[in-house]
């Protein structure tokens, strides 16, 4: 009798157990199916905030990786000697990110450790070799020099301390880099503690507009033409509909290509899936359906500029070049020697968000398109590129989008219904999420370059354009 009240008592702990298992499972459905999502994206942002940012391990947790909450559940293991980390959810659902010297840090997905590090390219050298000793833009010697009369001393303190200032702890905006470009001068540059010049910080989707320049530079040597169908394998086929979608339209966000674009509020996004979880971006994106005709409408997507990035390095062919590319033709022609782009499992850079440098490697490249893609005399950018680049896209509301580019052009025939009203219309922008931004105003030979960790939306862009706007316009009058 005993023995069978004991198989009771187990025979009933064990329905009690199957079915919390199952109360969790269907009440946490959403969760458990984004898990893949969130290891990839855990391992990866841990993985480049120590390897390629240098920043400790308890910093990123606390901050980078607090929001959303979900991440909690997720554990993650870092390994210093082989420069990796390992995330897993209940120890079932895992992934791993690895660095590689000067390429970052890349998701396995599916791919094995051996057959990513096989992959690994001797990336050029990076220029000026000594930057301390080479004079401002290209090098960091900062020559002396009072600040232009013409800007208010005053007036730009007081805006670095508001940006930097905490409204609301409990939504903290979190800037950690604010540097300020006037008539080619740095004339002001702020971090927050535990960031320096030094800093290597993450641009997110400020890396499409790099590649926006890369697809300038094989425009300009004659290897691509935006205008001819874009050359995708997987569009190919007659009669496939997909294969009149030219490099142009895949710039302009206009291809018609379906696209879900959606970050913390949707962890099951086409962007996240492509970002965190599959080997292969490009051809993740390339195989996406029509949702409308192309040029019909207007649709951000980071998988537009995934399926651009495998197309330069298809056009390119051998992948030694391809890896030193943007090194080769763009970072040591300008002095941004901090860049580094990362690349998907597949040896594709991803050139929709992957880029990590330091805030001032991020305001070189703000001045190159400031002067026209011209940098100290020497051309790097095809003439007419930088035009190309800030008109706005026609299907593209209040004229707030150009080829990988912000704008703030306003509607046609009504330039002041535009996105920022307050700001000047010539204004264009590379833009990232959590708050990433170079800001080129020409009218104002102004650069301005803001890095930050936002996770609670506005962090406070216009006043910050505003305030720099304010003191330089004030200073005129006197």
């Amino acid at each position: 009798m005993k023995i069978f009240t004991k198989k009771r008592i187990c025979f009933g702990i064990i329905i009690i157990l199957v079915l919390a298992i199952a109360y969790f499972v269907f009440s946490n459905l959403d969760l458990i199916k984004a898990a893949p999502n969130g290891v990839g994206y855990k391992a990866k942002i841990l993985c480049s905030g120590i390897f390629v940012s240098n920043r400790d391990e308890e910093s990123i947790l606390s901050k980078d990786l607090s929001y959303p909450p979900d991440l909690n559940i997720i554990n993650a293991k870092v390994d210093y000697e082989n420069k990796s980390v390992t995330t897993s959810v209940f120890g079932i659902i895992k992934e791993k990110a690895i660095y590689r010297a000067w390429q970052g840090c890349t998701i396995l997905s599916d791919k094995s450790e051996a057959e990513l590090r096989s992959q690994s390219a001797e990336i050029l050298a990076p220029l000026p070799e000594n930057p301390e000793t080479v004079p401002w833009p290209t090098g960091d010697l900062m020559l002396s020099g009072e600040i232009p009369p013409n800007v208010d001393r005053e007036l730009l303190d007081e805006a670095m301390l508001k940006v930097f200032f905490e409204h609301h702890p409990e939504r903290p905006r979190r800037t950690r880099a604010v540097v300020v470009v006037y008539d080619g001068k740095i004339i002001s540059e702020h971090y927050a503690p535990g960031f320096s010049k030094n800093t290597l910080l993450l641009g997110w989707s400020m890396t499409k507009s790099v590649t926006n320049a890369l697809v300038g530079i094989l425009v300009g040597q004659g290897k691509l033409s935006i205008y001819d169908p874009a050359p995708v394998p997987e569009w190919k086929e007659p009669g496939d509909p997909r294969g009149d979608i030219t490099l142009d339209q895949l710039l302009r966000m206009s291809s018609g290509l379906k696209f879900f674009e959606a970050y913390a509020e949707n962890p099951l996004s086409d962007v996240s899936t492509m970002l965190f979880h599959k080997p292969d971006t490009g051809a993740f994106a390339a195989n996406m359906p029509l949702e409308t005709e192309p040029d019909q409408k207007w649709s951000y997507s980071s998988g537009t500029t995934n399926i651009i990035s495998r197309v330069i390095r298809q056009t390119i062919g051998n992948q030694a070049e391809y890896a030193s590319f943007p090194r080769r033709v763009l970072f040591n022609r300008i002095g941004m020697r901090s860049a580094i782009m990362e690349m998907d499992a597949s040896g594709t850079y991803v050139g929709s968000s992957y880029m990590y440098a330091t805030a001032r490697d991020w305001a070189r490249f703000g001045l190159l398109y400031l002067n026209d893609g011209v940098w100290k005399g020497e051309r790097i950018l095809p003439e007419g590129w930088v035009a190309f680049s800030s008109t706005p896209t026609s299907t593209a509301p209040q004229g707030l989008y150009g080829a990988h580019f912000w704008l703030n052009r306003g509607t046609p025939n009504n330039p002041e219904d535009k996105p920022f009203p307050q700001l000047p219309t010539d204004m264009f922008l590379a833009q990232g999420v959590q708050g990433q931004a170079v800001v080129i105003i020409p009218s104002y030979k102004l650069v301005i370059v803001r890095l930050g960790m936002s996770h609670y939306g506005d962090w406070g862009f216009v006043s910050l354009v505003e305030d720099i706007l304010h003191a330089i316009k004030e200073s005129k009058k006197r």
